[in-house]
């Protein structure tokens, strides 16, 4: 399951290895295209330079958001605020489309621009919440990572952002740590 928002707050990789390397992908053109195109969404690539720091606050402000509602907080009025904001930058038209037999729902912005981006990356945020997502927002429990998930298990107890990268690389150091702790009896 992969949103949006997610997809956006994500931009900021951390090496999950533990090396200590991140690289902040939303300056990257290559970045900014394939996400635009993933989510069917449009603004000039590259990305104007003057977006650029209000793109980086605002992905901030999310990892920020998903890191207090991971840890047991609940949504406040300075979060929605700031999500308002983020809303109030761009104006949006949707209108409902037929495709085949399917009718949906779709967004139309007004601007050619990365506010509408960050504008729509925003009402995905709200669309987790209001759904009740927010209580399966995750970060991954590999501290190097630091990846934003939403944890799709019926029990909630997902740890790791994915099995067979974090969750096998954080299994094999705890099996190391007890073989070590073993071998020093």
């Amino acid at each position: 399951m992969s949103e949006l928002w997610i997809d956006y707050a994500n931009s900021l990789w951390h090496d999950w290895r533990g090396d200590g390397h991140a690289i902040d992908k939303l300056p990257q053109p290559e970045w900014q295209s394939a996400f635009l195109q993933k989510h069917r969404l449009t603004a000039p690539v590259p990305a104007p330079a003057t977006e650029l720091e209000e793109m980086a606050r605002f992905r901030d402000l999310l990892r920020e958001f998903a890191q207090r509602l991971y840890e047991g907080g609940s949504v406040t009025e300075p979060m929605m605020g700031a999500v308002n904001e983020q809303l109030q930058r761009s104006a949006v038209v949707r209108r409902a489309a037929l495709h085949g037999e399917d009718v949906r729902l779709e967004w139309q912005p007004q601007e050619n621009s990365w506010n509408a981006v960050l504008a729509e990356a925003a009402a995905d945020f709200v669309k987790s919440l209001a759904s009740g997502l927010g209580s399966r927002i995750r970060l991954c429990d590999n501290d190097n990572c630091k990846w934003v998930f939403l944890d799709d298990t019926r029990n909630r107890s997902k740890r790791y952002c994915e099995d067979k990268t974090c969750g096998n690389l954080m299994k094999v150091r705890r099996f190391r740590e007890r073989k070590k702790a073993g071998d020093a009896e």
